[in-house]
């Protein structure tokens, strides 16, 4: 069986990497790119240079907002990471009431015009907690009301031999009519990876001419600051000397100039932030190359992403893990082929 997939907020390509590469032995059941929408330009043409070279039309580089959805072929599954600016721990949560907030009723309207048999969306942990839990109340309902059984649930990507410490909340849902039940992969097979960052960085080594891999400058007090931060400590919990300290008031972001431990996952890789967010090396005193921080968010060293430094960073912080998102497409697939696998309670309940 052979599931067409849309996207909706298609990001970079994280989930469709996922969904290519999901396989079931001995069963011909696999997910192929139908059509993406993202409102990025430099999102879409990594989308299409990566995912799907030989039909560029099939990426729809339009707002959501305005996506005349008639012109859209037919699906047999969605997938739809809506935007998380509004739900994000470290934004202002503005939930439902902020510009993102409602865009995940564009997900909706699509499960409600093309009926897919299965979706798949994404979204940050602190969808769950937006407008006192009301926001993520409302999307549940409106999601089943589309006609749809649904499974969310809190992922813990590390405990899936992610090397970074990413929490998304994953909702997958099977239409009503189709006598299959999805369940929420079991971590226990992944629990003797070696998930650090370390062996996801160094081994293999990245080649010299691999894309996005080049260096950022970092200017003499930086390089300064980070001789004097150990590997898993910011700029807050090292000794620093006075002349290096921040003069931050408020909140104090435990990230900023924060060193990765190479003996463990990395932290979330963002797609955003200013100076002291990007990702520090454990012994080197510089931020990590993009080509690094795609290796921890599990992307090929084959793919190529388009556009500027920023935007490329932009665009690796916002997708989702290429694996993580294999391995939950893989229990879809087991489902619908009636293939038993290890699996947990959901953790989320309403």
């Amino acid at each position: 069986m052979i599931f067409r997939l849309g996207e909706l907020f298609c990001g970079p390509g994280g989930i469709a990497v996922g969904a290519s590469n999901a396989i079931i032995e001995n069963k011909d059941f696999r997910i192929v790119h139908q059509w993406a929408n993202d409102y990025d330009a430099n999102t879409c043409d990594t989308y299409r240079k990566n995912i799907c070279p030989d039909a560029p039309g099939s990426v729809y580089h339009e707002d959501v907002r305005k996506l005349n959805m008639d012109k859209l072929s037919e699906i047999d599954a969605l997938a739809f990471g809506f935007p998380c600016n509004d739900y994000s721990v470290v934004g202002e949560q503005k939930g439902m009431d902020g510009v993102y907030g409602p865009l995940y009723s564009y997900g909706v309207k699509a499960l409600k015009k093309f009926k897919p048999m299965w979706f798949l969306a994404e979204n940050v942990g602190g969808l769950k907690n937006a407008n006192d839990g009301k926001a993520f109340s409302k999307i549940l309902t409106e999601l089943r009301g589309a006609g749809y059984e649904i499974t969310p649930h809190l992922y813990k990507f590390e405990e899936y031999g992610i090397p970074q410490a990413r929490h998304r909340i994953i909702i997958v849902g099977i239409r009503k009519d189709i006598p299959v039940t999805f369940h929420v992969p079991s971590p226990s097979p992944y629990k003797d990876i070696d998930n650090s960052c370390r062996t996801a960085i160094e081994h293999p080594a990245i080649a010299k001419d691999a894309p996005n891999n080049e260096l950022t400058k970092q200017s003499p007090i930086v390089v300064k600051r980070l001789q004097h931060i150990k590997p898993g400590q910011n700029a807050f919990t090292a000794d620093l000397p006075k002349e290096l300290q921040l003069n931050v008031q408020g909140a104090r972001i435990s990230q900023i100039y924060k060193r990765l431990d190479p003996s463990k996952p990395a932290y979330t890789v963002t797609g955003s932030g200013g100076g002291g967010t990007h990702i520090y090396h454990w012994s080197e005193p510089r931020a990590l190359t993009n080509r690094e921080r795609a290796r921890l968010q599990t992307f090929p060293d084959s793919f190529e992403f388009i556009g500027s430094k920023e935007s490329v960073r932009k665009q690796i912080g916002m997708a989702v893990p290429c694996r993580g998102a294999q391995i939950i497409f893989e229990a879809i697939l087991k489902s619908f082929a009636g293939i038993a696998y290890e699996s947990i309670e959901p953790n989320i309940y309403e």
